[in-house]
């Protein structure tokens, strides 16, 4: 179909332009850019983490920080933290 259309001056040179370093026809960047606008944008899929699951039972390790924090540090040369910090 044929249609008139009133396009600025400074974009018409800047479309011009680009179809000439691009190898294109006007109508077809014309055409690409209004279908860009009209057709709905496909929406990226939204990030699910994946349901994840431990078999055994449980945790086997101590479970009060002192014991933690000693098995931690006697790695390191020391018998445990006297640095109370949190």
């Amino acid at each position: 179909m044929k249609t008139t259309v009133e396009i600025h001056d400074d974009l018409f040179r800047r479309a011009k332009k680009y179809c000439a370093e691009h190898g294109i026809p006007l109508r077809a960047l014309i055409e690409d850019g209004l279908r860009q606008v009209l057709e709905p944008q496909q929406q990226p899929k939204r990030f699910r983490l994946k349901r994840f699951g431990f078999r055994g039972e449980g945790p086997t390790g101590p479970s009060d920080w002192p014991s933690v924090r000693e098995i931690i540090y006697e790695s390191r040369g020391g018998a445990g933290a006297t640095d109370d910090r949190r």
